[in-house]
């Protein structure tokens, strides 16, 4: 009982310590960065340390709770546990699966490591792939704050409930039919020998999970960034008098802005300019496709995967979209 509540405050005591040093690391980068850039006389650069430092403070309090989370399922949650909640029949198991999304308020960084445990843990990886894209996009906080963000629009928020949980669960029906086991490939170190349980297994999946995720993060901020200063505003503004190419612009742009979805519904809401489908489609598409999503899924399930289930992901999500905005909206 004692080792337990010694190993129980050395995690605590690693989580605050570890959300300590990021919080003073991206603290520093977004200090230093403007300041570097100032001094180079290069106003291109202190834009592209702006959107760098934003993503990431966006998505690193969302990636620790999602590493905690798979931490804890790994070390605690039996495999029975999954056995029970889940229908032994896949193509029921995904929607299933899909509505539970909304027991995890976080976004996309949170649900990659989260699904990368409940697949070691057992679960089917259709049921497990379908968590991954709802969780980001059907839990409360971000369907209040698509209330918030469209005040009077009740049909805005259900549009996104339905798009959304529609696309997951296509997605996951589509994995059953066409997916192969040689595209996915999980950490193969706690594969093989099953991951460790109690305090001990929690501390090692806390410590690997973040780091290897953590790395990857960094990297699709750091293209978000890029293509934030490289693409001129006047090319966006070609395609705001066509509805079908606003869909697709804003999907497009979804994928590479990277905005949190508990808060890409209030930049949605400020493109006025584009009709309502469009800007429910870049709300639908971000949680699920972005590209610090793409690279989070190749580091934890490999390039081959991340690939196609993405590109697949945003012609569902798309599709998904144009139908229930077209119906709701």
């Amino acid at each position: 009982m004692a080792d337990g509540l010694r190993l129980a405050v050395r995690a605590l005591v690693y989580a605050v310590l570890g959300g300590t040093a990021l919080i003073a690391i991206v603290t520093v980068v977004s200090v230093l960065g403007p300041m570097l850039a100032l001094d180079l006389y290069t106003p291109a650069v202190a834009a592209w340390w702006t959107v760098f430092t934003a993503v990431v403070v966006q998505g690193v309090p969302f990636l620790l709770l999602g590493t905690v989370v798979s931490a804890g399922i790994g070390a605690f949650v039996p495999e029975r546990v999954f056995q029970r909640l889940l229908p032994r029949n896949q193509a029921l198991a995904v929607p299933v699966a899909g509505a539970a999304g909304v027991v995890l308020p976080g976004c996309e960084c949170a649900s990659v490591p989260v699904a990368g445990s409940l697949m070691r843990r057992g679960v089917a990886p259709a049921a497990a792939l379908a968590f991954l894209l709802s969780a980001p996009a059907v839990n409360p906080v971000v369907l209040v704050a698509t209330s918030i963000a469209f005040p009077g629009q009740p049909a805005m928020v259900l549009a996104r409930l339905a798009a959304s949980l529609t696309a997951a669960v296509v997605m996951g029906w589509l994995w059953i039919r066409f997916g192969k086991d040689e595209w996915l490939r999980l950490p193969k170190g706690r594969r093989k020998s099953g991951p460790p349980s109690g305090w001990n297994g929690f501390l090692a999946g806390l410590r690997h999970d973040f780091l290897h995720a953590g790395g990857f993060l960094v990297v699709g901020a750091a293209a978000a960034a890029t293509f934030n200063i490289a693409v001129p505003r006047s090319v966006l503004d070609v395609f705001t008098g066509s509805a079908w190419l606003a869909v697709l612009l804003l999907a497009v742009l979804a994928v590479v802005l990277c905005v949190c979805s508990e808060a890409d519904a209030f930049v949605a809401a400020s493109l006025s300019g584009f009709p309502p489908t469009a800007r429910l489609a870049f709300m639908v598409v971000g949680p699920m496709v972005d590209l610090k999503l793409v690279a989070l899924q190749t580091g934890t399930f490999g390039r081959s995967f991340a690939v196609r289930f993405s590109a697949t992901t945003w012609v569902v999500a798309v599709t998904s979209s144009v139908l229930v905005g077209w119906w709701l909206l």
